[in-house]
């Protein structure tokens, strides 16, 4: 148990770290550390990736919600890329996270290796993410990307608990925004996920693991461990943001969304 903490710890620093600098919320770190953590244990394993997914969410919930915080005195989350966007987010949230509840376990982990698959290609093929757009002004988000879209990153993001960030960031990056303003926007806009896919998680799932250290499907001591590491990394990272170089900001963006794919994997 002592060593399972410290490396919860150590991976709650991380997540951290790309809370503010990519807009994770912790998602992309805390879903593979949690599952290695609860596959290992033999009355939890055939549970391990909702377990995961659900305590990724609830370390969301504070992780975002402390980045978005710290970014608001950076003047970097612009009203008009936030909302409406934010509310379809949160309706397609609610869709997303009661399915996930009742996703077949294998289905979750591969759609969620798809996902991040997915993602990487798309960004690294179209133009626009690892190198910004210099065509003038960022661009205004659609009434088609607001609704259908927020909907759709809503849904996709709870059910695989991932907050949103890798497809609100390429989004943003589309729009012509700067990587560090992209990811400042990911964060707000992972918290209506983040919210609702918990009480989902926690309060109207079925099969849950059993044990006084869950609530629900939220494992509340690696949760704790993860934020124990997260919450003054946050506070530390946040005064670098800015200061690393575009393109160098979006290639370690992908090259975290890379490691997180290999380590579902080979898990």
């Amino acid at each position: 148990m002592l060593i399972e903490i410290s490396v919860l710890l150590g991976f709650g620093c991380l997540s951290g770290v790309t809370t503010v600098l990519f807009g994770f919320g912790g998602g992309f770190v805390t879903v593979p550390v949690v599952y290695a953590f609860t596959l290992a244990d033999p009355d939890q394993a055939l549970g391990a990736m909702h377990v995961a997914v659900a305590t990724s969410t609830a370390v969301m919930v504070v992780n975002a919600g402390s980045a978005t915080l710290a970014q608001l005195r950076t003047g970097r989350l612009r009203r008009d890329y936030l909302w409406p966007l934010i509310a379809f987010i949160g309706l397609g949230a609610v869709l997303g996270s009661f399915a996930a509840t009742m996703a077949d376990e294998s289905v979750l982990r591969w759609l969620f290796v798809a996902y991040l698959a997915l993602t990487i290609a798309d960004s690294v093929v179209r133009k626009g993410f690892v190198s910004r757009r210099d065509d003038g002004a960022p661009r205004a988000l659609g009434g088609f990307t607001t609704t259908a879209g927020g909907t759709g990153i809503g849904a996709v993001a709870s059910f695989l608990g991932v907050g949103g960030s890798v497809l609100t960031v390429p989004l943003m990056r589309r729009k012509g925004l700067p990587m560090a303003d992209a990811a400042a926007l990911a964060n707000p806009l992972s918290l209506p996920v983040a919210v609702i896919g918990t009480a989902v998680y926690a309060f109207a799932a079925t099969g849950t693991p059993s044990g006084a250290a869950h609530l629900g499907y939220v494992d509340l001591v690696a949760a704790g461990a993860l934020l124990c590491g997260s919450l003054p990394t946050i506070a530390v990272t946040r005064r670098v943001v800015g200061r690393i170089p575009d393109r160098a900001h979006a290639i370690a963006y992908l090259g975290l969304l890379a490691a997180a794919l290999i380590a579902i994997v080979v898990r």
